[in-house]
């Protein structure tokens, strides 16, 4: 039982900081390579334009770009004495098509951590190939019809609705709260014995990896749901104080103006066996989400996300496209139905805002297959 008594806490006399952990270090040499502000703008300035040469239809473009540039040091009573440099870029593409009364809006979002060249790697045809080729399947597409399917969801940012309808059930924030529908199940079946689920922040040049939390713990991997059961909590140090559950490098904050809490890094459901194509064969009727858009969720798990573009599923084969269709579920009913995982798991950059101010952070996933869940319609 955990004594939380201030005098027994008082009794821990601060002994000095341990020698200085400098993760920063061997960082130093990317962090003199980053891009000038004028090469920035004419990369971004040409992904803009090639949308204009490319898509005929596109009337309306835009382009950004963010950069966070931090050195973060950590010096606390337990002793912990911590350095690093910090370097997240994001680039956004987005593009309206338009034509009489038609519309159709997309957009992608490419970020990492780590890595100064990422704006001269990126691959500008392709980013514009992809929303232009989105952008005219999506523009005449008609209404989905409302009612309950199969879904299959693709991989990358399809992992948006697991991190904010589970991920964030899984934070000690929450299970402190009470407001968990998983806080009393740990070690028992919550999900399908297809998913296994992790969070971590070590995948090299993820946008939300790190060397050490804001906390000064170094960086782990941690499996959150294994085979359908869970097997851990997201947790910080306060977390760990307050609900027995072991720190896991997840203690983290938008910068020194706010307090550290637990919070996700790189979180997704791991890969499978099978070929995306042989989840869209099991299914007669349904849809496939090929990029989700925005959504809300509920304080207990409860979602509705809209999909940006999505297809009819037919006898096993894709066919029409088709808009406004929106995701809605309860995370705690949704994961037993996620049945079958591909192998082609992919992620994806977000930011992710809550308690502890806006972070960089990855969803990600294979493609899915979801038995059933509502679609919302026409």
């Amino acid at each position: 039982m955990l004594n939380l008594d201030p005098l027994s806490i008082g009794k821990n006399k601060f002994e000095g900081l341990k020698n200085l952990r400098d993760y920063g270090e061997t960082k130093q040499t990317h962090f003199n390579k980053i891009p000038l502000l004028n090469e920035v703008t004419e990369r971004i300035l040409k992904g803009t334009s090639l949308l204009k040469e490319k898509g005929n239809k596109i009337e309306v473009r835009r382009g950004t770009y963010s950069r966070s540039n931090q050195e973060v040091i950590v010096a606390s009573s337990d002793g912990t004495f911590g350095r690093d440099l910090r370097l997240y870029q994001s680039i956004g593409l987005n593009a309206l098509a338009i034509d009489k009364e038609y519309r159709s809006s997309i957009g992608r979002r490419y970020g990492s951590s780590s890595n100064p060249d990422q704006i001269s790697e990126w691959n500008i045809e392709s980013s514009v190939d992809e929303i232009i080729d989105s952008a005219n399947n999506m523009l005449y597409a008609n209404f989905v019809e409302a009612g309950q399917m199969p879904a299959v969801l693709a991989n990358k940012f399809g992992g948006v609705i697991f991190h904010e309808a589970c991920g964030h059930l899984l934070e000690t924030t929450q299970i402190e709260r009470g407001t968990s529908p998983f806080q009393d199940k740990l070690n028992q079946k919550i999900a399908n014995s297809a998913v296994t689920a992790i969070d971590e922040g070590l995948t090299e040049n993820a946008f939300g990896s790190l060397s050490m939390d804001d906390e000064g713990m170094p960086t782990q991997k941690t499996v959150l749901i294994k085979e359908g059961f869970l097997k851990r909590f997201i947790s910080d140090r306060a977390g760990e104080i307050r609900t027995g559950n072991k720190r896991t490098g997840s203690g983290r904050r938008q910068n020194y103006a706010f307090p550290a809490a637990s919070r996700m890094r790189n979180t997704y459901i791991e890969k499978g066996n099978y070929a995306p194509s042989e989840l869209i064969a099991t299914i007669d009727k349904g849809i496939y989400c090929k990029s989700m858009g925005g959504g809300s969720v509920g304080a207990t798990g409860q979602f509705n996300f809209s999909v940006e573009e999505a297809y009819l599923i037919e006898k096993g084969k894709l066919t029409t496209p088709v808009k406004g269709a929106t995701l809605i579920g309860e995370a705690k009913e949704i994961l037993p139905k996620i049945s079958m995982c591909a192998n082609d798991l992919d992620l994806a950059a977000g930011y992710c805002g809550s308690v502890s101010g806006n972070i960089n952070v990855t969803v990600g996933q294979p493609h899915i297959k979801v038995d059933s869940i509502t679609i919302g319609g026409r």
